[in-house]
């Protein structure tokens, strides 16, 4: 069965599997992927006014980012395996209709912990959207040109964490914390109709997966026996643990640690998500002259220097070393989700979804590990979220160079 999962209908490395879709299909796959960030980011300028509502410590409120994480991994373990049974329009149009009727249930939250069980089952329903997302766009293209359109999804992505702390700090200079949810209901209501009437369907009768539950776990456990997809996919959840071990901490270590107001930090966390951008779209050019795997290595080298920049500028006390740092550091992650994300995914196209599903997990399950850990070292410095960010970094390094090496 191993080889069966790594070599059927694998089409040639640099060539598109497919075509299809044009800006509007990548305007709405864009979407689809940033229903993480929007979920994760809009409400990050609230944390402090969330403590004092709720009556809660730091810990308790990042538990509700931790609890979503948890939930994003297993709506894509579940939504990824049906949407190579069932094609990728019926779970996602499910999946976004769920998600806005469960953030009105996150805004009338009375407490901390049933925001968090809130938020676990608005990232249940968010996970469909991610994991057809990657499915579509391996349906459509392999190699190469795979990496390249994850690059450019970093283009619309990438505008969820500029835009998310900002608008979530417009929504509270006109209403509390329970307004960003409302908000968020909106935008999973308008992204079930453009699911509706623009998600076209691309793995046709004859490629969709038969078997039941069996087949499922037989692929499964196919997916995490090849060492090199398993590599990628552990990379690429060690660079997103470090990515969301500073989504979650950056609130209160710039504005609580380093005096930041909350007009401040989205202007920083906005001029972050830039680089993550322009970082993608650079990405997309490079791949003309070098190989996914050259750049991730490189990009992932540049991440550990600058995590360790962090670290310095949290012993220091400095600011502006910290600012810089992180900017370098969540900037190199532009090229570092897409070229994993195309290298993980290469070899199966015949269980894209599947294999989506479980990378995803793994980043989701690895990612909600690093909340907890910064929350656990303490409010009063910045150090938690450095060290956090180091060993994240080291890790994914590790995994590319050693589990993700060519055969």
């Amino acid at each position: 069965m191993r080889q069966t999962v790594r070599t059927a209908a694998r089409p040639p490395v640099d060539r598109p599997a497919g075509r299809g879709g044009g800006v509007s299909l990548l305007v709405l796959l864009g979407t689809l992927t940033a229903i993480g960030p929007l979920s994760l980011d809009m409400y990050l300028p609230a944390f402090p006014a969330m403590t004092r509502e709720l009556d809660a410590d730091q810990a308790g409120i990042q538990l509700s980012l931790t609890t979503c994480l948890i939930g994003l991994a297993l709506g894509q373990l579940v939504t990824g395996p049906l949407s190579d049974r069932w094609g990728r329009r019926r779970p996602v149009l499910v999946g976004v209709i769920a998600y806005a009727v469960l953030a009105l249930a996150c805004a009338a939250a009375p407490s901390a912990p049933l925001l968090a069980a809130a938020r676990f089952a608005q990232g249940l329903a968010g996970g469909t959207g991610i994991v057809v997302a990657r499915a579509v766009v391996r349906d459509l293209y392999a190699g190469r040109d795979a990496a390249k359109y994850f690059s450019r999804l970093t283009l619309v992505f990438g505008v969820a964490p500029v835009a998310a702390p900002g608008v979530g700090s417009l929504v509270l200079r006109f209403g509390s914390w329970r307004a960003v949810f409302l908000t968020l209901a909106v935008i999973g209501a308008v992204l079930a109709v453009a699911v509706a009437l623009r998600l076209p369907e691309t793995l046709p009768a004859e490629r969709r997966s038969t078997g039941g539950l069996a087949a499922t776990a037989r692929t499964m456990r196919a997916l995490a026996g090849d060492r090199v997809y398993l590599g990628y996919a552990l990379t690429q959840g060690f660079a997103f643990a470090g990515l969301f071990a500073y989504i979650s901490g950056s609130s209160f270590v710039f504005q609580e640690v380093f005096g930041v107001s909350a007009v401040g930090f989205a202007v920083v966390f906005g001029v972050n998500s830039l680089a993550l951008i322009a970082t993608g779209q650079a990405n997309a050019r490079l791949l003309d002259r070098f190989s996914p795997r050259r750049l991730l290595v490189t990009t992932l080298a540049v991440s550990l220097v600058a995590a360790l920049g962090v670290l310095t500028g949290a012993l220091t006390g400095s600011l502006a070393g910290t600012a810089v740092a992180l900017f370098v550091f969540v900037g190199s992650l532009g090229m570092v989700m897409p070229n994993s994300t195309a290298l993980a995914l290469d070899a199966h196209a015949r269980h894209a979804g599947t294999a989506a599903a479980l990378m995803g997990g793994i980043q989701s399950v690895v990612g909600a590990l690093a909340a907890p850990l910064v929350g656990l070292g303490g409010e009063g410095s910045a150090l938690p979220m450095a060290v956090v960010l180091t060993g994240a970094a080291a890790l994914a390094l590790l995994a590319v160079r050693t589990l993700a090496r060519p055969r």
